[in-house]
């Protein structure tokens, strides 16, 4: 579930001169518009965001991608208005399992809903005619995330987001077939290596995911190749792997990727809080551990 840290749902800084993976074949300013739609949602400024997503769609209204990036951030906006960005909700597996639907945002869920199907029905078309193009399976890896975020985190359909998740991990291995340099995909793989690792284990004779052990150190592995090596989701997977090592008990670990987080987007609010709250944990562990000895 925590992927929704996805999709978006999920740039490296606008100074970076490298194309991204997903985007080859861009114009310079045609990466800039889409850096900067990544660079506003890590910062958590939405509309900033939808703006530079909107430029990129007028000038390329058949590029899946424009419509992927704008479902992520309508999948941020909604997860941060309902809290469910925050530590405590991802350490609490009672509060992630909680039957009670939410109240969604019927504007934004329809936006976000609108602009997956609008990228998946470009992307597969473009399949249809050459199966290894990276840039729709990549948007169609993403997409089929961000569904699976929104089922679970927000319409709590637990075994129902579990079909996207295991059609996301399947487009991202076919992505890596392709490329295995197109590091933001790690993400997606990572993600799903962790989930399985962290499903009991009988669960795991019956829930499958291709090319996926049910290994939470591989799982971390991965997504410390897409923090250090990816592009789009590079902060992304530092937030991914943040809640990972909190869940894990391992807050001095959670707090070093927050802090990487925050070194880049000093300005967004809820990084800088929840780094707050974990440097205070670890501050008073390290002070009961002087005292016990």
């Amino acid at each position: 579930m925590a992927k929704l840290l996805i999709i978006a749902l999920c740039a490296l800084t606008l100074g970076v001169p490298l194309l991204p993976a997903g985007s080859k074949g861009m114009s310079a300013q045609d990466t800039k518009t889409i850096r900067e739609a990544f660079d506003a949602l890590y910062r958590f400024q939405f509309d900033k965001a939808h703006r530079a997503v909107d430029r990129f769609v007028a000038v390329h209204p058949d590029d899946p991608l424009g419509y992927a990036v704008r479902s992520s951030v309508a999948l941020f906006q909604e997860l941060d208005r309902l809290s469910l960005l925050e530590g405590e909700f991802f350490k609490d597996d009672e509060k992630i399992k909680d039957s009670k639907r939410l109240k969604p945002d019927p504007a934004i869920r329809q936006l976000l809903f609108q602009n997956i199907a609008k990228s998946q029905a470009l992307a597969e078309a473009r399949l249809a005619k050459d199966a290894s193009d990276t840039n729709a399976l990549f948007c169609m890896t993403v997409t089929e995330g961000l569904r699976m975020d929104y089922l679970a985190l927000v319409d709590k359909k637990h075994a129902a987001s579990l079909k996207h998740a295991r059609t996301s991990q399947s487009y991202a291995v076919r992505l890596l077939k392709v490329d295995p340099e197109f590091y933001d995909v790690y993400c997606t793989t990572g993600f799903s290596e962790y989930l399985l690792g962290s499903l009991p284990f009988f669960m795991r004779w019956f829930i499958k995911f291709e090319d996926t052990e049910g290994n939470k150190d591989e799982g971390l592995r991965k997504l410390q190749i897409a923090a250090t090596k990816g592009d789009y989701f590079k902060p992304f997977a530092k937030l991914l792997l943040a809640i990972f090592f909190l869940r894990q008990k391992e807050p001095e670990m959670s707090e070093r990727y927050l802090a990487q987080y925050e070194a880049l987007y000093p300005e967004n609010p809820l990084v800088r809080k929840e780094r707050k709250k974990l440097m205070e944990l670890i501050a008073s562990r390290q002070a009961a551990q002087q005292l016990a000895r």
